[in-house]
């Protein structure tokens, strides 16, 4: 079955057009995925003129692969937090992301936006690991969470446990979006060639702005902030099948190979298969999903299947606010973990007051110049010499892929690029950059295709 997403399949987005030569205006953002076109519509909430600058087509990246969880329950995180953080970061952190629950609620009851949203209750399940579940549910106990412990779940196979979070959420994101954007100014297909302090040029015009925002994904520009150290990307998989018992909640397993669950009209979402970009190449994360899916649901038959790429930062923690130091007019919103939607509004709330010169009561934690911890710093070092591994070592690409390229270095900063088959895509497993099989840049930071020869 060819690799497409239930989310874009049914939704159509009218076309934007281009930038149509130079224009001058105060905020400039970057990205016309769900953060982009958020932070857009707080902003001009806020009386900021801005516009939203599009490589290619509205929700065309991320956001159209997700699995558009709404919620506050990050996996194990709060106790972590509260570990190397401390309990009031560990608190902001909750709160920012109880917010932006409220928030979407808040736009979508606003401005009645049909996109089947639901209030539910969102599940972590534990098979061997429920220890360390019982750990996350003292700690969101802790900070104030209405969480609760059961063992009684909809799951159709055996569980040692369950943490719940109550009043989460879940909605269909394209259609979400498709509403947003009516609100805010987007031009599609500007391609963002150069970023400065005053403006951004492209390959249809310039755009004189005081604020910039990054809010592409992954930030492409290295310097400063080198967030490419300080972050990788990982690749997880969704098959979408029909014939299955609708379920009332949400849920993420924390076992190896668990299982993501959420109903989205008559499919069954399913998804895992988590790895890190550029690692795996030999496949099969398709074939674990129906496994999964014959197992548990035999009557099932397959609709869509699709994969989703995310960016991991040193301290599982997402990068929101100034992008530098050194650039106090440049804002960025990047490291979601694998919770865009909801980091999506966090970034939307938090960006819109700083430049509008207003406090956000969040902001510290995520902050991009926070001190990481040493744990965190034991992430770098890692990060590091994985990178300098990749930079050195021999392409992973199967003979019959080497005939076609002429080239098997990414053309970010040049690792080697590996295969992958479930998605038959060249990637880096240094920076998490993607190209299709005629080398065609699919996700960042690289800017530039590869050369290829040969069979696609």
């Amino acid at each position: 079955m060819q690799n497409k997403s239930y989310w874009k399949e049914n939704v159509s987005i009218p076309t934007r057009n281009p930038l149509a030569g130079d224009i001058s205006i105060d905020t400039v953002i970057i990205g016309g995925g769900m953060a982009g076109i958020l932070t857009a519509f707080l902003l001009q909430k806020k009386g900021r003129e801005c516009i939203v600058l599009e490589a290619g087509r509205i929700g065309c990246g991320q956001t159209g692969c997700t699995t558009a969880k709404v919620t506050s329950q990050h996996n194990l995180i709060y106790a972590e937090l509260i570990k190397t953080k401390g309990e009031a970061l560990a608190r902001q952190y909750a709160e920012a992301n109880q917010a932006a629950i409220r928030e979407y609620e808040s736009v979508i009851r606003r401005l009645k936006i049909e996109c089947d949203w639901k209030e539910c209750p969102a599940y972590l399940y534990a098979d061997r690991k429920k220890t360390e579940l019982h750990n996350e549910y003292m700690a969101a106990l802790r900070l104030g969470i209405p969480a609760k412990w059961t063992e009684d779940t909809e799951l159709p196979f055996r569980i040692e446990g369950a943490l719940r979070f109550d009043a989460q959420g879940q909605f269909h994101p394209m259609k979400f979006l498709k509403a947003l954007s009516e609100e805010v100014t987007v031009y599609e297909n500007t391609k963002v060639l150069k970023v400065t302090d005053s403006g951004v040029e492209t390959d249809k015009g310039n755009v004189q702005a005081a604020n910039i925002v990054f809010a592409s994904h992954y930030p492409f520009v290295n310097i400063p902030g080198y967030y490419f150290m300080r972050m990788h990307q990982e690749r997880s998989y969704v098959l979408a099948v029909k014939g299955t018992p609708p379920l009332n909640g949400v849920y993420l397993g924390i076992d190896e190979d668990s299982l993501s669950l959420r109903t989205a009209g008559d499919l069954l979402l399913i998804g895992g298969g988590a790895h890190r970009t550029g690692d795996n190449e030999y496949g099969g994360q398709y074939k674990k999903l129906e496994g999964a899916a014959a197992r548990w649901w035999p009557d099932s038959k397959e609709a869509f299947r699709w994969s989703a790429q995310d960016c991991m930062t040193l301290d599982a923690v997402p990068y929101i606010g100034r992008f530098s130091a050194r650039k106090q007019n440049w804002y960025v919103a990047t490291g979601f973990q694998k919770w865009g939607m909801t980091s999506s509004m966090v970034s939307a709330m938090i960006l819109s007051d700083q430049i509008c010169g207003e406090h956000n009561p969040y902001e510290e934690v995520f902050s991009p110049q926070r001190h990481i911890g040493r744990s965190a710093a034991g992430s770098l070092v890692k990060e590091s010499g994985h990178t300098a591994a990749t930079l050195t070592k021999p392409s992973r690409l199967p003979e019959e892929r080497k005939e076609n390229v002429r080239t098997t270095r990414c053309s970010h900063l040049g690792c080697h690029l590996s295969w992958n088959p479930d998605e038959r895509t060249y990637e880096c497993p240094c920076h998490g950059s993607r190209f299709d099989c005629k080398g065609r840049v699919t996700d960042g930071p690289a800017q530039k295709d590869i050369s290829l020869g040969g069979e696609s």
